[in-house]
């Protein structure tokens, strides 16, 4: 599995919405399925499983906003 899947694959678990695979275009924040412990969440997570540390203040909604953005920010951090 790539990179981008997993991490794709972690966005589902967190937003509990099979959308985030079929629509990874979709803003996750304006639809509803990412809120702000939602975030946190995938943050913890994401060091977790990738060892991939990204403080909150470099979290930002408009860059970090569909999966695809968010596997593009991670995978640049790897």
């Amino acid at each position: 599995m790539d990179f981008k899947q997993e991490v794709i694959n972690l966005l589902v678990e967190i937003c509990q919405d099979d959308v985030v695979k079929e629509n990874p275009d979709i803003d996750l924040f304006e639809s509803g399925l990412l809120d702000s412990f939602g975030t946190v969440e995938l943050l913890v997570q994401v060091e977790d499983r990738f060892g991939i540390t990204v403080p909150i203040t470099e979290f930002d909604r408009d860059t970090w906003n569909t999966p695809n953005n968010i596997a593009m920010q991670l995978a640049d951090r790897k």
